[in-house]
């Protein structure tokens, strides 16, 4: 189902008697610079406020791409899951590292200019590994979100440090589980590598005086690692209870650190929302409606475990003074007996008034998610036709498979696209054997940015087949301890690969696909060049033609290329930049270097 009916998920319908947004204040000089880069910078996790990743630079172009090859590299210190998205501004690069260390590199060479170390709180107990998506840089200074959840601005001429504020508050610490799993299940032999505690992994977006950021961390799981090395993540198991809590995004004074506005992703009321039988495009979602309704009345606070973390940097219409982030599973992760409902705002794509924090509208991907579908590319904005008339969109690549597309203003679905990799079982409930599902957890589409070529209206895509199994454990009770029950998500025993897709946003289909033997996560940039970047678990970092997807060029990274790359500009020269850290979530050797590739002089002519 490429283009579907008009549906509004329920805040859509009710977002319409609101007030329109006032109008909006001319933008400063620092929103402008992200507003409309300059051709040569890169000044946010997206480049501008729409998240589009495209370069408008044309040096290295299909003719030229053949003469890439690594121009200078730096080491970042740890083999620890470097994911970073460099920010590069009149010349000077800005880079988050593993633990949240900062440095500005000059974008020419990779020099050092300062180096920022940050200093975790003792015994914080981090959810979801070290990484940090990047910063942002405006008004003099570099904002960085720590997975200690605190937000730090540096002075961007020294390194040195402006404000630190905590963001989590009081409910910030670990939550953990005794003897979360049964005495005989084999999962026990495998050791718990993340859990839940609150922190920061997205790269903040800095917009008119404010730094915005949301926590991570807040959908109970335990993640437990492969007992082989180089093996994609062991398992992911959900534990019914009451762990957790509500999720937010938030933004920040520039000058200050103090909080102007904050969005709780589980509302205190109206979470349960309408107990949904299908996703709001129709799919049907298998729920015992009749034992949820009848579970509510004993789980009314179930608000306050609820989840949600917000993965994804925010996009942001600065025309229409619109936000627009994508939210995480609920929690407990995976089981859902303690939170009957839709519980409402998770797994949803949600737009709020970016000078306020006041929701516009949402839609819940998945009402009720028990598969871990968080929401978690960011959002893309374009224009595009649909049906004859003109409309300001903002699309969506999902862990479902899917790409959404919607009514920037509305949040009407316009198109569906067609799947991206394969899907088999979806939506289908855990049992006692287990049942293979594919996308599970891993995705779909991930964490990785899409990148746009606004004038064919294509996204792509970087896509993950990687079946998984999911199953239901029951456990009795057993002296003191008390019944247990609990869901686990493992990959299977099946093939694994990737995809690069060109989808159309204005009708959902696919353009071409490009596979690769590993699945892919990390993100893409595309170029005027007519060029589209993406790396590879194995190391390479691959051109494509951006109009066949017929692979052009690998360069070669001494790790796992499994960042985001970008494209920027010095002295007339063009580069591209990739942060190499693999992915031990996916089984890709970890590492520290990133590498700036630029064009290599032509050889001379032989002389007569």
């Amino acid at each position: 189902m490429r283009h579907v009916p008009t549906l509004f998920a329920l805040a859509a319908a009710c977002s319409a008697a609101q007030p329109a947004p006032a109008a909006r204040a001319p933008l400063d000089e620092a929103t402008q610079r992200i507003a409309a880069p300059a051709a040569g910078d890169w000044p946010s996790y997206g480049r501008d406020y729409g998240q589009q990743r495209f370069s408008p630079l044309t040096q290295i172009d299909r003719a030229s791409v053949a003469r890439l090859a690594p121009r200078w590299s730096f080491e970042a210190g740890a083999d620890a899951a470097f994911q970073a998205t460099p920010i590069v501004v009149g010349g000077v690069m800005y880079l988050s590292l593993a633990f949240d260390h900062v440095v500005a590199l000059d974008a020419r060479d990779g020099h050092l200019r300062w180096r920022y170390d940050h200093r975790l709180r003792p015994g914080w107990k981090m959810c979801c590994g070290p990484a940090n998506r990047g910063v942002a840089v405006a008004y003099g200074k570099v904002f960085v979100g720590t997975v200690d959840a605190r937000l730090v601005a540096l002075d961007a001429a020294t390194g040195g440090v402006a404000w630190d504020v905590d963001v989590a508050g009081a409910d910030a610490g670990p939550t953990e589980v005794a003897a979360a799993l049964a005495p005989a299940d084999p999962l026990r032999q495998l050791r718990v590598g993340g859990s839940t505690g609150v922190g920061i992994n997205m790269a903040p977006v800095v917009h008119a005086g404010k730094v915005i950021v949301g926590i991570t961390g807040v959908g109970y799981g335990l993640h437990l690692e492969s007992p082989r090395p180089g093996a994609p993540e062991g398992a992911v198991v959900g534990v019914d209870g009451r762990y957790g809590r509500p999720g937010f995004l938030a933004a920040y004074d520039v000058e200050t650190g103090a909080r102007a506005w904050r969005f709780d992703t589980v509302p205190e009321s109206g979470w349960e929302g309408r107990f949904t039988p299908t996703t709001p495009d129709g799919v049907p979602l298998g729920r015992d409606l009749a034992a949820e309704r009848a579970a509510a009345p004993s789980r009314r606070d179930a608000w306050r475990f609820g989840g949600g973390s917000a993965w994804t940097t925010p996009t942001i219409d600065v025309e229409r003074g619109l936000l627009f982030f994508g939210t995480g599973n609920p929690s407990p992760q995976l089981e859902d007996a303690s939170r009957p409902g839709d519980n409402l705002y998770t797994v949803s794509l949600v737009a709020l008034d970016a000078a306020t924090g006041r929701l516009r509208w949402f839609h819940q991907q998945v009402p009720h998610d028990v598969w871990g579908y968080d929401v978690a590319s960011p959002p893309v904005l374009l224009d595009l036709t649909h049906r004859g008339k003109r409309v300001a969109a903002v699309a969506q690549a999902s862990k479902l498979g899917w790409v959404f597309v919607h009514d920037r203003v509305t949040g009407e679905l316009l198109v569906r696209s067609d799947p991206v990799v394969p899907q088999k079982n979806l939506f289908a409930r855990p049992t006692a054997a287990g049942v293979e599902i594919h996308p599970g957890a891993f995705g779909g589409v991930s964490w990785s940015p899409v990148a746009v070529d606004p004038a064919r209206g294509w996204a792509f895509v970087a896509g993950i087949h990687l079946p998984t199994r999911y199953a239901l454990h029951e456990a009795p009770a057993e002296g003191d301890r008390p019944a247990l029950r609990y869901a686990s998500l493992e990959p299977a025993a099946a093939e694994r690969w990737g995809t690069l897709s060109a989808v159309d946003l204005a009708t959902g289909a696919i353009r071409w696909q490009h596979r690769t033997p590993d699945p892919l996560v990390g993100g893409v940039v595309a170029t005027a060049g007519g060029l589209v970047f993406t790396g590879e678990g194995d190391g390479h970092l691959d051109a494509l033609d951006a109009a066949t997807g017929e692979l052009l060029w690998q360069g070669r990274c001494p790790s796992g290329a499994n960042a985001p790359p970008v494209s920027y500009a010095v002295d007339g020269v063009q580069y591209v930049a990739v942060a190499a850290g693999g992915n031990p979530l996916f089984g890709y050797r970890p590492g520290r270097t990133l590498v700036a590739f630029a064009l290599a002089e032509p050889a001379p002519a032989p002389a007569r």
